[in-house]
C-alpha cells in the first residue's frame, strides 16, 4: 500500500516570464516500509521534492497525499532530516533531543521524556556524549543528534534530504549504516536525496533517479540482500553490475544536460600545441626521485607539550608521476601538501624537488585548494593569468596570453574566458583554478581535495578534465582525497596514511590500470574492484580509531605478553 503519492506534481518558482520550473509531471509512489533513494544532483529538485512530502512548500499543480489524505503542513508523524543540523547550541545533545519530545508527547510525565530521550541518544551511539554542547561535537555526532531528534518525535515516514553530505567519507559511510541499522528496527518508510551511488545502493530497495530537468528518470531495483556489507559489495557482481549502470545514467543525462547549456565546449579543440613557453619551462629536470619526501616529521606545540602529528614520512616520486595520498580524517594528508608547498615549516627531514630542498612557496609548486580562491571582480582569463608573468620572464605577452588561454580551453572556458568570477558557478570556479595552476607549468602540482564542495557529476566531469590536462602535461603531482575511487582514477599509486597522531605511511597500492583513463572504462576493467578492495580494507583497519605510532607498539607488545 502506498503511503505517500505524488500525483501529476508540478513545481515552479516566480510567475510569468520569470517563471522557473523546478519539478515537471512527478507521478510517485513510496509504498509502506519501503527505503526509497531519490538520486541526483545539484539543481535537479530534490530538496523541493522532500519539501513538498513534509510539507513545506506546496506543488504548483498535482497533488500530494499521506495515507489518502492531501499535505497541507508540516506534521509529527513525517519527520525531516536535513544536512544542516539546526541545533540549538546553548541545549546539550539531551536537550536538543528532549525539544522534540516535549513538542510531541506534552503528557508524559518528566520520567517518561527522559527514559524516550535516552532510548533516541543511545539509538545514534551517543550515550556517552549526553551532557555535551554542540560545539563541543564534531560534524559528524552533531548530525547523530539531529537523527536522534527526527525519531524522538516518533515519526511513521523518516524524509532524509542529503543528511551526510557535509561529512567526510569515513563518518558519511558509518552514519549511513546506522540509519539502515534504525529503519530496520523502527519499520519505518524512509525516502532518502542523496548524490552518492555508493550511498544510494547500499542502503535502498528501489532507486529513481532524478533528471536536471526536474522529471523523473530511470528507476532501479536494488535486489541485493541485506545487511550489505561494504566490502563485499567488491565481490558482488550484482552491485557492481547495478553501480555501473547508475552512474552510466547519471553522466549520460547530467552531462548531456549541461552540454546544451554550454554549447560545445566539450568539443573546444585548441588550434596550437603545448605553448612554447611552457616547453621550454620544463627543459633540464631530472627524472628519477624527482620529488624526494625524506624521515618528514611535523610537530605542533601544545600547552600538553610537543603534538606529533606526522612521522618517518618517506616517499620518493619520480618525473611525471601521479599519486594519490588518502586516509582518514586528521591523519595529516594535507599537513605533508602544505609542507611540499612551503607553506608549512617542516619540522624534521627534508623535502626535495628536483635535487633541491623545498624552501618556501614558489610558483613552480601549484596549489590547487578545495575553494579557488579566485579574485571575484577578476575574468577568468585575468585570475588565470595571474603569477604567468613572473613564470615566463622572457615570453611575449602575446605567448604568455597563449598559455592563460591554452589552459582555459582545455578545462571547458573556451566560451567563458572573459566571464567575472563572481558570475561563475563554483565548478566554472574550480575549473579556472585547475587551469591556472597547469598555466604557471609548475614542475610539482598539488591538489588539496579539489573536488570536495562539488556535487557528484559536476566532480566527475572536473576529474575528466583534471585527467585530460594532466595526460598532455604529465606534470608530476600528488593529490589528497577521501574519495576511495577518485583516488584510483587519477593515481599511478595510492599511498595510504595510518591515523594520527604519528602519521605515517601505511600502504601503497600501484595501479597498473591504462591511460587515458575514463570512469566509465574503469567501472568495466577486471583489476578496477581489486585496486578497490585494498584501500578500502586499508581504511577499514584503521576506522576504529586514531591509533597512532604509540599505540600500535603498545598493543603489539601486549599482543606477545599474552601469547
Amino acid at each position: 500500500m502506498a503511503i505517500l503519492k505524488l500525483q501529476d506534481v508540478s513545481k515552479s518558482y516566480g510567475e510569468g516570464i520569470h517563471e522557473t520550473p523546478v519539478l515537471q509531471n512527478i507521478n510517485l509512489e513510496v509504498e509502506e516500509g519501503e527505503f526509497l533513494v531519490l538520486l541526483g544532483f545539484s539543481g535537479s529538485g530534490k530538496t523541493t521534492l522532500i519539501n513538498l512530502l513534509a510539507g513545506l512548500d506546496s506543488p504548483t499543480k498535482g497533488s500530494v497525499t499521506y495515507k489518502g489524505a492531501k499535505i497541507t503542513e508540516p506534521s509529527p508523524e513525517r519527520g525531516v532530516i536535513f544536512q544542516s543540523y539546526s541545533l540549538m547550541p546553548w541545549l546539550t545533545v539531551a536537550g536538543n533531543v528532549g525539544l522534540a519530545v516535549d513538542t510531541v508527547f506534552p503528557n508524559l510525565s518528566k520520567a517518561e521524556k527522559a527514559e524516550k530521550v535516552a532510548h533516541y541518544v543511545k539509538m545514534v551511539g551517543l550515550s556517552h556524549a549526553t551532557a555535551r554542547r554542540p560545539a563541543e561535537l564534531s560534524g559528524g555526532m552533531r548530525q547523530r543528534v539531529n537523527v536522534a531528534r527526527a525519531l524522538a518525535m516518533n515519526p511513521e515516514v523518516l524524509l532524509l534530504d542529503e543528511p551526510l553530505s557535509a561529512l567526510d567519507a569515513l563518518t558519511r559511510a558509518n552514519l549511513a549504516d546506522e540509519i539502515e541499522g534504525i529503519w530496520q528496527e523502527e519499520k519505518q518508510t524512509c525516502v532518502l536525496i542523496t548524490n552518492d551511488v555508493d550511498e544510494a545502493i547500499i542502503l535502498a530497495d528501489r532507486i529513481i533517479a532524478l533528471n536536471p530537468d526536474g522529471t523523473l528518470g530511470e528507476e532501479f531495483k536494488v535486489s541485493i540482500p541485506r545487511p550489505r556489507e561494504r566490502g563485499e559489495m567488491n565481490h558482488d557482481e550484482t552491485f557492481k553490475k547495478l553501480r555501473a549502470q547508475v552512474t552510466n545514467y547519471l553522466m549520460d543525462v547530467g552531462i548531456e544536460a549541461k552540454a546544451e547549456g554550454m554549447r560545445n565546449l566539450p568539443q573546444v579543440t585548441p588550434i596550437h600545441g603545448v605553448p612554447a613557453a611552457q616547453a621550454k619551462a620544463q627543459e633540464g629536470m631530472i627524472d628519477e626521485r624527482f620529488l624526494d619526501f625524506s624521515q618528514l616529521h611535523k610537530v605542533y606545540p601544545t600547552p600538553k607539550g610537543p603534538l606529533t602529528v606526522v612521522e618517518d614520512f618517506n616517499l620518493k616520486m619520480d618525473r611525471g608521476e601521479f599519486i594519490s595520498l588518502i586516509g582518514h580524517s586528521g591523519c595529516g594528508k594535507s599537513t605533508v601538501l602544505t609542507m611540499a608547498a612551503g607553506l608549512n615549516e617542516i619540522s624534521k627531514g627534508a623535502i626535495k624537488l628536483d635535487g633541491r630542498h623545498v624552501m618556501g612557496a614558489d610558483p613552480e609548486r601549484a596549489v590547487v585548494f578545495q575553494s579557488p580562491n579566485l579574485f571575484p571582480w577578476l575574468t577568468a582569463r585575468e585570475n588565470c593569468a595571474i603569477g604567468v608573468d613572473k613564470v615566463y620572464p622572457n615570453a611575449s605577452q602575446a605567448e604568455r596570453q597563449e598559455v592563460v588561454e591554452y589552459y582555459l580551453e582545455r578545462v571547458g572556458l573556451a566560451d567563458a574566458m572573459d566571464r567575472g568570477a563572481a558570475d561563475m558557478s563554483n565548478g566554472m570556479k574550480q575549473r579556472v583554478g585547475i587551469a591556472r595552476a597547469f598555466a604557471l607549468s609548475p614542475k610539482l602540482l598539488l591538489l588539496d581535495e579539489p573536488f570536495g564542495m562539488l556535487d557528484s557529476l559536476t566532480r566527475w566531469e572536473l576529474q575528466e578534465v583534471l585527467m585530460e590536462v594532466w595526460d598532455r602535461t604529465k606534470v608530476t603531482a600528488i593529490c589528497v582525497t577521501h574519495d576511495v575511487d577518485e583516488a584510483i582514477l587519477l593515481a599511478d599509486r595510492v599511498v595510504m596514511m595510518t591515523n594520527g597522531p604519528q602519521a605515517t605511511i601505511g600502504k601503497i597500492v600501484d595501479v597498473d590500470l591504462p591511460r587515458p583513463r575514463s570512469r566509465k572504462a574503469l567501472l568495466e576493467h577486471p583489476d578496477y574492484y581489486l585496486y578497490r578492495e585494498q584501500v578500502l580494507n586499508f581504511l577499514e583497519e584503521y576506522e576504529r580509531g586514531a591509533k597512532g605510532k604509540t599505540e600500535q607498539k603498545s598493543e603489539k607488545s601486549g599482543a606477545k605478553k599474552a601469547a
